[in-house]
């Protein structure tokens, strides 16, 4: 009997609920003359990775792209099984033993390093945790900031650096409509923070931000952006960076930025660029100042720009540091892993050494691109899937085909799974709630919230 006809469906695991993983189950549902069953999991009760719990609160039409993601799910050959966690709940060996072909959406759970003194003390946070806690994320819903500090540093210049930079410097009051959890909105109303160093390690025509980001920052009604005049000129090993069109807008628009002077807002959004840290300093155990080393710039024969340390230093006092300087994956148990990239190893999306095992997003190829990046990136990976299984090239053993095999497994190993009708009554209830307090929704915060709320006969609930 042929795989993917309409008697014997190509059944495939996606393991990831993002947007990566939810291009990958469009492409194949799609996929013309080709019957396929897709399972999605996630190790939250909600879906779509990032969209919900990474996308700022005041980005609101970023995050209707769940509306293509909710029209993949309504397909009734697409399945969803969250609260079920790859490692903990369910394994590599029993998904293989299930499926024709897995596929990998699982992101860049970790954040990079700084690699400085100081790194470890009391205040230094990642963005990471600050982006999950104000979106409620559970994983950082426990986490608290010390906003009592007038000024904070964010290390990176990217999108990430741009939104929490935004949050800090914005008036919250401009938050309260948004889908922010309420204990941010609450702890942001009693800040004392005025100054945000924004720091980039290279010049402006290399700025990882988009111009809509930093120009987003520059209208703040709350906030100024300041920059220093002398380090937003575009010297000659950046020319080639600075023909980009979007480079091109950010250095201008800095430029601009730094002729405009101080301001007058209560604020201040101090962009710097060439810098990098060299030690957080301490006092009591708590950051204290930040030891900036000035860089120079130089282009190597293809035009490429890095920045290297001048021997220059200065230091800025600051009570609250958030780093964001790039992320990575996290292994996972049965799942190759390459340490040093920090992603899951492939060709092409292929998993090196794993047969009929495949990869998307950030977990294929890095940290990099906007949500509507995903979807050409998914797509080539299904391409390959999809050669894959024309050639008969599947793993090892016979696949069991009775799709109630996965939800028996779990019944039987006491998993709570949440089905995607179970997610849209409690979307259903957020929305509610978030109508009661004038907002667009108030989010659960934590998974025993999520799963009360679905069987509150049962009582507390504890995983």
């Amino acid at each position: 009997m042929k795989i993917g006809s309409p008697e014997r469906p190509l059944f495939v695991a996606i393991v990831g609920s993002g947007p990566s993983g939810f291009y990958a189950a469009e492409a194949l549902l799609k996929t013309k003359d080709l019957s396929v069953r897709v399972d999605m999991f996630d190790r939250l009760p909600t879906p779509y990775g990032l969209v919900r719990g990474g996308v700022a609160p005041d980005h609101q039409k970023i995050k209707s792209v769940t509306i293509v993601y909710e029209k993949v799910a309504a397909n009734p050959a697409f399945r969803f099984f969250g609260n079920v966690k790859l490692g903990r709940d369910i394994q590599v060996e029993d998904l293989t033993k299930r499926y024709d072909q897995l596929v990998y959406a699982v992101g860049n759970e970790s954040d990079r390093r700084l690699g400085v003194p100081g790194e470890d003390l009391q205040g230094n946070h990642s963005a990471t945790a600050f982006v999950g806690w104000y979106n409620g994320h559970p994983d950082w819903r426990a986490q608290s900031f010390d906003l009592s500090q007038e000024s904070v540093a964010v290390i990176g210049i990217g999108n990430v650096a741009m939104d929490v930079t935004r949050i800090l410097a914005e008036d919250p009051e401009r938050l309260k409509g948004t889908d922010i959890a309420g204990y941010a909105l609450e702890a942001l109303r009693k800040s004392k923070v005025k100054t945000i160093w924004l720091l980039g390690r290279r010049g402006p025509a290399q700025a990882a931000f988009s111009p809509a980001e930093i120009q987003e920052i520059g209208s703040l009604e709350s906030a100024d952006l300041v920059v220093v005049g002398s380090e937003t000129s575009v010297g000659p090993e950046s020319q080639k960076d600075y023909a980009d069109p979007e480079n091109k807008k950010n250095a201008d628009y800095v430029g601009l930025k730094a002729k405009a002077g101080e301001g007058s807002r209560p604020k201040k959004v101090r962009l710097r660029f060439c810098v990098s840290p060299s030690e957080v300093i301490g006092k009591d155990g708590k950051v204290a100042a930040l030891k900036l080393e000035k860089n120079k710039l130089t282009a190597d024969a293809a035009g490429s720009v890095k920045a290297s340390g001048s021997g220059q230093f200065e230091t800025i006092p600051v009570g609250l540091v958030f780093r964001s300087v790039g992320y990575r994956g996290i292994p996972i148990a049965g799942v190759p892993f390459d340490d040093k990239a920090g992603k899951i190893p492939n060709q092409n999306g292929r998993v090196q050494g794993a047969p009929a095992q495949y990869v998307v997003g950030w977990a294929k190829r890095g940290p990099s691109g906007l949500i509507g990046t995903n979807r050409a990136d998914s797509v080539a990976t299904v391409k390959a899937m999809l050669e894959d299984a024309a050639a008969g090239k599947f793993g090892a053993g016979a696949v069991d085909a009775d799709e109630k095999s996965v939800p028996a497994l779990l019944q039987s190993r006491s998993v709570r799974f949440v089905t995607f009708a179970d997610w849209k009554r409690l979307d259903a209830i957020e929305i509610e709630a978030g109508k009661a307090k004038g907002k667009i929704r108030e989010k659960f915060t934590t998974i025993p919230e999520m799963l009360g709320a679905l069987d509150p006969n049962k009582g507390p609930v504890s995983v």
